[in-house]
């Protein structure tokens, strides 16, 4: 079981306590060790979506051992069995990485992005800046992520064949791996930022999709994946979907790069920023790549401040002008990217850019081309 303090159960599950509960702010003693501040490993803070999580992925383990493999391997496919294990993975890696990151966060609290103050809440909120009706709404919609997103897998398994790669008889080279996993992230990356700018700019979008997720106005890992259902299926889809029918990667490097995904999802909410964060270290080498202090300053303002919409990487906020530095100079040295010490930009203005219709075509365009793509090719990944 997770070591667990009572300052760091999963946010949600404060949804459980007695609406009178006044949220106060307060940090765990810093003389706890590391070791004490691990959160909750329940999904959404609740044993019943933990169980709920659970049985479903039993049930495809139970499948996997009862039905005959003729009858549920996909040609082109990693074996049914794989494709269980695979997901079991991800569940776990967001547990535990989630809470590692936390811990470092309270842990440490000199590689915060946010100051002590901007923690300090008068009212009845979490630590995140959420209160009680928005935890519950939240915890209804982690329970609808988590049975769309089963869903979508399932589909994309036994309907696209391919989508989730088999191992090859003959391995890629190891170079080009690589270039096609940069192609695949910089697929990705740049359909994700389209989408994410669309849902802070159009008015439906944001009022009722992807306010929840800024709901938390200093994040924690916790609240990465903490939004409408759709705003995580249609992610989904853009992210990992598109970029797989583009770009298609190997078995090997799908794993990975599902895996590292998770990791710069959770550390780019973290509240931290600094050498802790695996996969932004890792990735600093990339032009223009961020670190997570860019888009915590993406959470501070009105809608976010509609500054540093990317995922993986950096460059698609440089070519289309909405990099933002953020709280980079309050950093401690070495932790700003070197990106960070040039000119920073000013109070953004809307341009073309955020129109609404304008933003919207190019997540259209990359959905038609991966359409087109799966039409020419029999609806299977080649």
């Amino acid at each position: 079981a997770a070591l667990e303090s009572p300052f760091l159960h999963l946010a949600c599950s404060m949804t459980v306590q007695s609406k009178e509960q006044v949220y106060g702010h307060a940090y765990p003693d810093e003389a706890l060790g590391f070791r004490s501040h691990f959160s909750s490993l329940l999904f959404s803070g609740s044993w019943g979506l933990t169980a709920l999580e659970a049985a479903s992925l039993a049930s495809l383990f139970g499948a996997a051992a009862l039905v005959p493999k003729v009858k549920l391997d996909v040609a082109g496919s990693m074996p049914f069995k794989e494709f269980a294990r695979f997901l079991l993975t991800k569940a776990l890696v967001t547990r535990v990485y989630n809470s590692y990151l936390e811990a470092v966060f309270f842990a440490f609290p000199k590689y915060r992005t946010q100051p002590s103050r901007e923690h300090a809440l008068q009212q009845k909120k979490d630590l995140c800046g959420r209160d009680v009706e928005q935890l519950a709404s939240i915890h209804r919609h982690d329970g609808f992520t988590m049975m769309s997103q089963f869903a979508l897998n399932l589909t994309l398994y036994f309907g696209v064949p391919g989508f989730f790669p088999g191992s090859a008889a003959t391995a890629q080279p190891m170079h080009e791996k690589l270039l096609r996993l940069l192609g695949n992230h910089y697929v990705m990356s740049f359909g994700m930022y389209w989408m994410h700018r669309a849902l802070h700019v159009v008015p439906i979008m944001w009022d009722k999709i992807h306010s929840f997720h800024h709901w938390a106005r200093h994040p924690l890992s916790r609240n990465t994946y903490q939004d409408h259902w759709l705003d995580n299926f249609c992610n989904a889809i853009v992210g990992h979907g598109f970029a797989q029918v583009l770009v298609p990667l190997d078995n090997s490097t799908f794993w990975f790069s599902h895996i590292f995904r998770i990791f710069e999802s959770l550390e780019k909410h973290s509240g931290v920023s600094c050498g802790f964060n695996v996969a932004h270290t890792m990735q600093r080498w990339l032009p223009f790549a961020q670190m997570p202090h860019h888009h915590d300053w993406h959470h501070e303002g009105h809608k976010g401040c509609n500054y540093t919409f990317s995922s993986l990487g950096g460059v698609w906020d440089c070519v289309f002008g909405t990099r933002k530095a953020g709280r980079a100079a309050d950093l401690i040295e070495g932790n700003a990217t070197r990106w960070d010490k040039q000119p920073s930009l000013g109070r953004r203005g809307k341009s073309i850019l955020d129109h609404p219709v304008v933003c919207v075509s190019p997540v259209i365009a990359v959905g038609v081309a991966a359409g087109l793509k799966l039409h020419r090719d029999g609806l299977r990944i080649l």
